[in-house]
């Protein structure tokens, strides 16, 4: 059996953060209630990592702000579905790790991929994903991310390479030297794991950095520096990651979607 054929069989759950607030969103709600082609933006990721050929179960909608408003939204709930509680907003490494529990049997987690997206990308598109996906499968990697490349790369995490064009490390905007500030390949936080070499590393996520937060960001670093394989495949569209983080911008997203609806779908990849 080719390693293809091996990773094949393995299954396939996605976990989603949407435990934050939004400040700059002026409004009470938690920021992936917010709507967008007359939905909550966080629906739109649900059903991208649920379209085929994904179909991913379970999904796990990390909460946190006001997590009833995000619940509610769901029912009646689907069996597939769970919402983990990030009661405390530590940094993206810490959610996810408020969804270990539902990969603690260790055949399961031994044998399941796990993709891990933010609630805030309405505008994500599930052939992308399948790309990622895809590439994670056929180099039977520990980890793989998709990246974008943007004239104003302002707010995302850099893609360090080295002079060879490998992939080293994510970098965040708060934590860049100018030079890595230049860099315009971006992190749009698209990702899958090996479930059990993911989270055996959060464990060892420090909190040292600008914002003293445990960043997903860093479990890339600590997988290199153990040997293990990252893949990283450039195949997010510039508009598929277009930021939402107050009323103006939420309004430019809402307009590109419904665009995208009346041409009959959001779910295509970028070279589809």
């Amino acid at each position: 059996m080719t390693n293809a054929e091996d990773q094949m069989k393995r299954g396939l759950a996605a976990v989603i953060l949407a435990a934050g607030k939004g400040t700059r969103m002026q409004s009470d709600l938690p920021k992936v209630m917010h709507e967008v082609g007359d939905r909550p933006m966080v629906h739109w990721v649900v059903d991208a990592v649920r379209e085929a050929p994904l179909e991913a179960s379970p999904v796990a909608v990390v909460v946190g702000f006001k997590r009833e408003t995000v619940e509610r939204s769901f029912e009646p709930r689907p069996d597939w579905m769970r919402f983990p509680v990030q009661e405390e907003q530590l940094g993206t490494g810490h959610a996810i790790d408020m969804a270990s529990p539902l990969f603690e049997d260790e055949v399961f987690r031994a044998n399941t991929d796990v993709m891990v997206l933010c609630g805030d990308g309405p505008l994500i598109r599930t052939g992308t994903l399948a790309m990622m996906l895809e590439r994670h499968i056929s180099t039977g990697a520990a980890a793989t991310l998709a990246t974008a490349r943007i004239e104003d790369p302002s707010g995302y995490g850099r893609i360090q390479r080295d002079s060879d064009g490998r992939f080293q490390r994510i970098v965040e905007q708060k934590d860049a030297t100018p030079d890595q500030l230049m860099i315009n390949e971006v992190n749009p936080s698209y990702y899958v794991f090996k479930a059990d070499e993911l989270f055996s590393r959060l464990s060892r996520l420090k909190n040292d950095n600008a914002n003293g937060e445990y960043y997903i960001t860093d479990v890339f670093e600590l997988m290199k520096s153990d040997g293990l394989l990252i893949e990283v495949i450039d195949a997010v569209a510039p508009e598929d990651i277009l930021s939402i983080n107050n009323p103006d911008q939420l309004a430019t997203v809402d307009s590109v979607l419904r665009g995208r609806m009346s041409m009959g779908s959001n779910q295509e990849g970028m070279n589809a």
